[in-house]
């Protein structure tokens, strides 16, 4: 496993865009990196903190989750807020977000600030249509993050980090979920960012566990993969064909607050390439 770049307060969102390389955001320092084949970093977006999870837009640009979901164009240009949050109804932002074939954006809401202390509130999962519209698909997630697609579409998996839990969905044609099963539990650890294999394999960050934990199709684990840091955020495939696993952490459990990092383990099997988003701006 190979430590490509590091520094970094709470890394997240993870995606890989053809011919640019990773983006990651830093959710605690703020901003949208790039690593690119040759193991530069460089500022796509400053400032925005709170960027749980990023999707690429086939607008030339990404959607980010934080505060609000909202598109940043690469060429630069006014953020177009997609979806805003709605405190009054006990949605305070969104954390990580995925696409499905469509183009449809999935994403968690949050009901209380991730860092701060006190009740913490359950948000929920919303799907933003081809047309604008959002709504709800799932209700009671504690802590809402990472989000996956199985390779034939039919199935959501979504991480409930506070219940240790991987939960699964169906998906029916226009988008919408069946009822909340699930996939996995974890013993120790709490399950964060996940990504899909061409196999079916679910590929889950553990934060706090120091591992990737690989599940079957059918839940049963396959392998652990150790990580050096102990706050596993998330992961994605990368690469010219996929076969690159990209592991990002944060900086909880070592000494200092900047020691945030990526690494690339190479494997035998692809990921599945995660959709564009589709969703209108209509700002």
């Amino acid at each position: 496993m190979e430590r490509l770049a590091h520094g970094y307060g709470l890394v997240e969102g993870p995606v890989w865009v053809p011919g640019r390389g990773l983006m990651f955001s830093d959710v605690l320092g703020g901003g949208v990196y790039c690593l690119s084949a040759d193991g530069a970093v460089t500022t796509v977006f400053p400032h925005r903190r709170g960027i749980g999870g990023m999707a690429l837009h086939a607008d030339n640009g990404l959607a980010v989750g934080g505060r609000n979901i909202a598109y940043k164009c690469f060429d630069g240009g006014d953020t177009v807020v997609i979806l805003d949050r709605d405190p009054e109804h006990g949605n305070v932002g969104f954390n990580d977000l995925t696409t499905d074939a469509a183009g449809r954006i999935y994403v968690g809401s949050l009901g209380s600030p991730v860092f701060e202390e006190g009740e913490q509130l359950p948000g929920s999962l919303y799907v933003i249509d081809l047309d604008g519209s959002a709504h709800i698909v799932a209700e009671e997630v504690l802590l809402t993050n990472g989000l996956g697609f199985s390779p034939d579409g039919k199935t959501l998996y979504h991480s409930d980090s506070r219940r240790q839990t991987v939960h699964c969905y169906d998906v029916v044609g226009n988008g919408d979920l069946g009822p909340k099963r699930t996939f996995t539990t974890l013993d120790e650890g709490a399950p964060d960012g996940l990504a899909v294999s061409v196999d079916g394999a679910v590929w889950v960050a553990v934060a706090g566990g120091s591992c990737v934990a690989v599940f079957e199709p059918d839940g049963r684990v396959r392998q652990r993969i150790a990580v050096p840091m102990p706050m596993c955020t998330s992961v994605c495939f990368g690469g010219e064909d996929l076969t690159d696993l990209y592991i990002v952490t944060g900086s909880d459990g070592v000494e200092g607050d900047r020691e945030g990092s990526i690494y690339r383990e190479r494997l035998t099997v692809a990921g599945l390439r995660v959709p564009v988003a589709r969703v209108p701006l209509n700002s």
